[in-house]
């Protein structure tokens, strides 16, 4: 768990690393997006940790550990939007945020039609498979009724 942190921590002080040095010769956004999506990534992982229910959940080192990461994070975070906003114009950053939030939202919504596609096809095959057991059943019974009038007459 805390190699999680650790990794989402190193995560974001790489990037900004990287995108402070990158920023100022930079020609546009896509020669520092490398640094971003780490940026984004990092601050991800560190928000999952806090989220997760852990054994130490009462600890306040690790609470205070957690809330204090995250708080770096942020503050990496609008460090990082005031360099991209200077150096690329007002709002660049919200624009990245914003085109973020609206691709994740995208591929929510992709993953939650294949899930509703995959329920379908499975209540298909088990409907399939009723019509079938049906079908077999009655022919069946067909075939024994048949066999014991011939069989009696």
């Amino acid at each position: 768990m805390i190699a999680e942190t650790m990794a989402g921590i190193a995560l974001v002080k790489s990037a900004v690393e990287g995108i402070k040095s990158a920023i100022g010769t930079a020609n546009d956004i896509g020669e520092i997006a490398s640094y971003i999506d780490n940026l984004f990534e990092g601050e991800k992982q560190i928000q999952q940790k806090r989220s997760k229910k852990q054994n130490n959940i009462l600890s306040i080192g690790s609470v205070a550990k957690e809330a204090i990461d995250a708080k770096l994070a942020q503050e990496q975070m609008y460090e990082i939007s005031q360099l991209i906003d200077l150096r690329f114009g007002h709002g660049t950053w919200q624009g990245i945020v914003n085109e973020r939030a609206k691709r994740l939202q995208e591929i929510r919504e992709l993953e939650e039609a294949a899930r509703k596609k995959a329920i379908r096809k499975n209540k298909e095959r088990i409907e399939i498979m009723i019509w079938s057991g049906a079908i077999l059943g009655g022919l069946s019974l067909i075939s024994f009724f048949i066999y014991f009038a011939i069989k009696g007459a």
